[in-house]
Protein backbone atom coordinates (compact mmCIF):
# COMPACT_ATOMS: atom_id res chain seq x y z
CA UNK A 1 0.00 0.00 0.00
CA UNK A 2 2.89 1.95 1.40
CA UNK A 3 5.54 0.95 -1.08
CA UNK A 4 7.26 3.47 -3.61
CA UNK A 5 4.48 5.92 -2.61
CA UNK A 6 6.56 8.52 -0.28
CA UNK A 7 7.12 11.31 -2.80
CA UNK A 8 3.25 10.71 -3.28
CA UNK A 9 2.45 10.89 0.18
CA UNK A 10 4.83 13.82 1.20
CA UNK A 11 3.06 16.16 -1.22
CA UNK A 12 -0.58 15.12 -0.62
CA UNK A 13 -1.93 13.77 2.59
CA UNK A 14 2.05 14.29 4.65
CA UNK A 15 0.86 17.89 4.83
CA UNK A 16 -2.53 17.06 5.91
CA UNK A 17 -1.10 14.66 8.67
CA UNK A 18 1.58 17.45 9.78
CA UNK A 19 -1.03 20.04 11.35
CA UNK A 20 -1.55 17.31 14.44
CA UNK A 21 2.57 16.99 14.99
CA UNK A 22 3.51 19.67 17.68
CA UNK A 23 0.64 18.96 19.52
CA UNK A 24 1.57 15.14 19.84
CA UNK A 25 4.82 16.18 21.16
CA UNK A 26 3.46 18.15 23.62
CA UNK A 27 0.85 15.36 24.85
CA UNK A 28 4.82 12.99 24.97
CA UNK A 29 6.58 15.72 27.02
CA UNK A 30 8.96 15.71 24.01
CA UNK A 31 12.30 18.34 25.04
CA UNK A 32 15.60 18.23 25.40
CA UNK A 33 17.30 15.03 26.44
CA UNK A 34 14.11 12.75 25.70
CA UNK A 35 14.61 9.60 24.36
CA UNK A 36 11.34 9.56 21.89
CA UNK A 37 10.95 6.82 19.86
CA UNK A 38 8.67 7.73 16.64
CA UNK A 39 7.00 4.64 14.87
CA UNK A 40 5.53 5.47 11.23
CA UNK A 41 7.25 8.09 10.34
CA UNK A 42 6.33 8.31 7.18
CA UNK A 43 8.46 11.15 5.37
CA UNK A 44 9.96 12.35 8.86
CA UNK A 45 7.64 15.40 9.85
CA UNK A 46 7.60 14.15 13.37
CA UNK A 47 11.06 12.92 13.59
CA UNK A 48 12.53 16.52 12.65
CA UNK A 49 10.25 18.55 14.61
CA UNK A 50 11.26 15.99 18.01
CA UNK A 51 15.10 17.12 16.82
CA UNK A 52 14.31 20.55 17.08
CA UNK A 53 13.25 20.48 20.12
CA UNK A 54 16.78 19.03 21.54
CA UNK A 55 15.07 15.07 22.10
CA UNK A 56 17.39 11.82 20.85
CA UNK A 57 14.74 10.53 18.45
CA UNK A 58 14.92 7.31 17.50
CA UNK A 59 12.05 6.59 13.82
CA UNK A 60 10.32 3.84 12.39
CA UNK A 61 9.11 2.83 9.21
CA UNK A 62 7.84 -0.30 7.65
CA UNK A 63 8.65 1.48 3.85
CA UNK A 64 11.96 2.13 2.69
CA UNK A 65 11.12 4.91 0.66
CA UNK A 66 9.52 6.44 3.81
CA UNK A 67 12.81 5.41 6.27
CA UNK A 68 14.88 7.46 3.16
CA UNK A 69 13.27 10.02 3.27
CA UNK A 70 12.70 10.62 6.92
CA UNK A 71 16.33 10.33 7.35
CA UNK A 72 16.46 13.63 5.19
CA UNK A 73 14.13 15.43 6.73
CA UNK A 74 15.43 14.52 10.59
CA UNK A 75 19.65 13.95 9.85
CA UNK A 76 19.74 13.98 13.37
CA UNK A 77 17.59 11.18 14.29
CA UNK A 78 18.02 7.00 13.82
CA UNK A 79 15.92 6.01 10.88
CA UNK A 80 15.41 2.68 10.79
CA UNK A 81 12.95 0.22 8.45
CA UNK A 82 10.89 -1.97 11.03
CA UNK A 83 7.23 -3.27 10.80
CA UNK A 84 4.63 -3.08 13.55
CA UNK A 85 3.74 -5.01 15.72
CA UNK A 86 7.55 -6.00 16.19
CA UNK A 87 10.77 -3.59 16.89
CA UNK A 88 13.67 -4.05 17.14
CA UNK A 89 14.21 -2.10 20.64
CA UNK A 90 15.02 -3.54 24.21
CA UNK A 91 12.04 -3.26 27.12
CA UNK A 92 11.65 0.01 29.17
CA UNK A 93 14.45 1.80 26.07
CA UNK A 94 12.11 5.33 25.30
CA UNK A 95 11.07 7.41 27.44
CA UNK A 96 8.35 8.60 25.17
CA UNK A 97 6.38 6.80 22.08
CA UNK A 98 4.40 8.61 19.46
CA UNK A 99 2.44 7.74 16.40
CA UNK A 100 0.93 9.99 14.10
CA UNK A 101 -1.89 8.50 12.53
CA UNK A 102 0.21 5.00 12.00
CA UNK A 103 -2.56 3.15 14.52
CA UNK A 104 -4.75 3.86 11.54
CA UNK A 105 -2.81 1.46 8.88
CA UNK A 106 -1.65 -1.62 11.49
CA UNK A 107 -3.36 -5.07 11.46
CA UNK A 108 -3.19 -5.41 14.92
CA UNK A 109 -3.74 -2.55 17.30
CA UNK A 110 -3.56 -4.35 20.88
CA UNK A 111 -0.51 -5.86 19.70
CA UNK A 112 0.75 -2.53 18.62
CA UNK A 113 -0.49 -0.87 22.09
CA UNK A 114 1.30 -3.60 23.46
CA UNK A 115 4.81 -3.34 21.88
CA UNK A 116 4.77 0.55 22.14
CA UNK A 117 4.30 -0.04 26.14
CA UNK A 118 6.90 -2.64 26.26
CA UNK A 119 9.86 -0.13 24.88
CA UNK A 120 8.69 2.61 27.02
CA UNK A 121 9.85 2.92 30.46
CA UNK A 122 7.79 3.37 33.34
CA UNK A 123 6.51 6.48 33.70
CA UNK A 124 7.25 7.16 30.03
CA UNK A 125 4.18 8.66 27.66
CA UNK A 126 2.60 7.19 24.56
CA UNK A 127 1.09 9.52 22.63
CA UNK A 128 -1.05 8.74 19.63
CA UNK A 129 -3.17 10.26 16.95
CA UNK A 130 -5.90 8.74 14.70
CA UNK A 131 -8.87 9.57 12.30
CA UNK A 132 -12.30 10.13 13.94
CA UNK A 133 -15.45 8.49 12.98
CA UNK A 134 -17.76 9.79 11.87
CA UNK A 135 -15.23 11.47 9.30
CA UNK A 136 -15.26 15.39 9.40
CA UNK A 137 -17.08 16.89 5.93
CA UNK A 138 -13.12 17.11 4.15
CA UNK A 139 -12.10 14.20 5.14
CA UNK A 140 -15.30 12.30 3.29
CA UNK A 141 -14.61 14.13 0.17
CA UNK A 142 -12.82 11.36 -1.36
CA UNK A 143 -14.99 8.72 0.08
CA UNK A 144 -18.37 10.99 -1.27
CA UNK A 145 -16.39 10.76 -4.92
CA UNK A 146 -16.11 6.64 -4.84
CA UNK A 147 -19.66 6.48 -3.91
CA UNK A 148 -21.04 8.61 -6.25
CA UNK A 149 -19.20 6.29 -8.89
CA UNK A 150 -20.54 3.34 -7.42
CA UNK A 151 -16.98 1.83 -6.30
CA UNK A 152 -16.92 -0.03 -3.45
CA UNK A 153 -13.80 -1.41 -1.48
CA UNK A 154 -11.82 -4.59 -3.33
CA UNK A 155 -12.24 -7.39 -2.13
CA UNK A 156 -8.13 -8.12 -2.04
CA UNK A 157 -7.82 -5.03 0.36
CA UNK A 158 -6.70 -6.40 4.06
CA UNK A 159 -10.10 -5.05 6.82
CA UNK A 160 -9.45 -5.04 10.23
CA UNK A 161 -11.20 -8.65 12.22
CA UNK A 162 -14.03 -7.29 14.36
CA UNK A 163 -12.03 -8.33 17.10
CA UNK A 164 -9.29 -6.10 16.53
CA UNK A 165 -11.04 -3.31 15.70
CA UNK A 166 -12.24 -0.75 18.31
CA UNK A 167 -14.78 2.85 17.86
CA UNK A 168 -12.66 5.53 16.42
CA UNK A 169 -14.24 8.12 19.33
CA UNK A 170 -12.78 9.56 22.25
CA UNK A 171 -14.06 6.76 24.08
CA UNK A 172 -13.31 4.04 21.99
CA UNK A 173 -9.64 5.44 21.67
CA UNK A 174 -9.26 5.93 25.28
CA UNK A 175 -10.72 2.61 25.82
CA UNK A 176 -8.15 1.11 23.82
CA UNK A 177 -4.87 2.83 25.70
CA UNK A 178 -6.24 1.63 28.96
CA UNK A 179 -6.51 -2.01 27.76
CA UNK A 180 -2.94 -1.57 27.32
CA UNK A 181 -2.34 -0.85 30.25
CA UNK A 182 -1.77 3.13 30.03
CA UNK A 183 -2.73 5.60 32.73
CA UNK A 184 -3.66 8.57 33.13
CA UNK A 185 -5.11 8.45 29.58
CA UNK A 186 -6.97 11.81 28.21
CA UNK A 187 -8.31 11.22 24.52
CA UNK A 188 -9.73 14.75 22.63
CA UNK A 189 -10.66 15.92 19.18
CA UNK A 190 -8.41 18.35 17.27
CA UNK A 191 -10.52 20.02 14.22
CA UNK A 192 -8.52 21.81 11.49
CA UNK A 193 -9.43 23.12 7.87
CA UNK A 194 -6.59 21.80 5.77
CA UNK A 195 -5.87 24.58 2.42
CA UNK A 196 -5.23 22.38 -0.62
CA UNK A 197 -5.86 22.88 -3.60
CA UNK A 198 -7.78 20.25 -6.25
CA UNK A 199 -4.94 19.35 -7.87
CA UNK A 200 -3.03 18.12 -5.23
CA UNK A 201 -5.21 16.64 -3.13
CA UNK A 202 -6.37 14.59 -6.09
CA UNK A 203 -2.62 13.50 -6.49
CA UNK A 204 -2.36 11.28 -3.24
CA UNK A 205 -4.94 8.57 -4.71
CA UNK A 206 -4.36 9.31 -7.94
CA UNK A 207 -1.02 7.54 -7.17
CA UNK A 208 -2.32 4.99 -5.18
CA UNK A 209 -1.29 6.52 -1.62
CA UNK A 210 -3.23 4.86 1.12
CA UNK A 211 -6.67 2.62 1.17
CA UNK A 212 -8.33 4.99 -0.84
CA UNK A 213 -5.56 5.24 -3.51
CA UNK A 214 -5.48 1.26 -3.58
CA UNK A 215 -9.32 1.64 -4.37
CA UNK A 216 -8.89 4.29 -6.52
CA UNK A 217 -6.10 2.86 -8.96
CA UNK A 218 -7.70 -0.75 -8.70
CA UNK A 219 -10.45 0.50 -11.40
CA UNK A 220 -9.98 0.66 -15.21
CA UNK A 221 -9.47 3.98 -16.33
CA UNK A 222 -13.14 4.59 -17.25
CA UNK A 223 -14.13 4.54 -14.07
CA UNK A 224 -10.75 6.39 -12.32
CA UNK A 225 -12.33 8.82 -15.46
CA UNK A 226 -15.95 9.05 -13.60
CA UNK A 227 -14.44 9.44 -9.76
CA UNK A 228 -12.30 12.16 -10.77
CA UNK A 229 -15.26 13.84 -12.67
CA UNK A 230 -17.67 13.34 -9.04
CA UNK A 231 -14.31 14.74 -6.90
CA UNK A 232 -14.22 17.54 -9.57
CA UNK A 233 -17.91 18.23 -8.60
CA UNK A 234 -17.42 17.74 -4.60
CA UNK A 235 -14.46 19.95 -4.41
CA UNK A 236 -16.51 23.37 -5.23
CA UNK A 237 -18.61 22.75 -1.87
CA UNK A 238 -14.52 23.37 -0.52
CA UNK A 239 -13.40 25.96 -2.33
CA UNK A 240 -12.70 29.62 -1.57
CA UNK A 241 -12.31 32.54 -3.77
CA UNK A 242 -8.75 32.59 -4.36
CA UNK A 243 -9.29 28.76 -5.73
CA UNK A 244 -7.48 26.35 -2.87
CA UNK A 245 -9.50 23.90 -0.61
CA UNK A 246 -10.43 24.20 3.06
CA UNK A 247 -10.90 20.47 4.02
CA UNK A 248 -12.63 20.51 7.88
CA UNK A 249 -10.98 17.23 8.97
CA UNK A 250 -11.14 15.79 12.54
CA UNK A 251 -8.62 13.79 14.25
CA UNK A 252 -8.44 12.72 17.85
CA UNK A 253 -5.16 12.68 19.92
CA UNK A 254 -4.62 10.33 23.17
CA UNK A 255 -2.02 9.44 25.21
CA UNK A 256 -1.13 7.77 28.35
CA UNK A 257 1.53 6.92 31.09
CA UNK A 258 3.24 3.53 31.18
Amino acid sequence: MWAGRADAYAVSFGKLCAYSVPGLLDAAGIGEGVRVLDVGTGTGTVAALACERGAKVTATDADSGMVAQAALAAPKADVRLAALPRLPFADDEFDAVVGNFVLNHVGQPRATLGELRRVTRPGGRIALTIWAVPQASGQALLGRALQAAGVTRPAHLPTLASEDDFPRTEQGLAALLGEAGLADVLCDTVTWDHRTTPEEWWSGPAAGVATIGQIVTSQNPVVIAEIKGHFDSLCTEFTGPDGDLLLPHAALMAHGRV
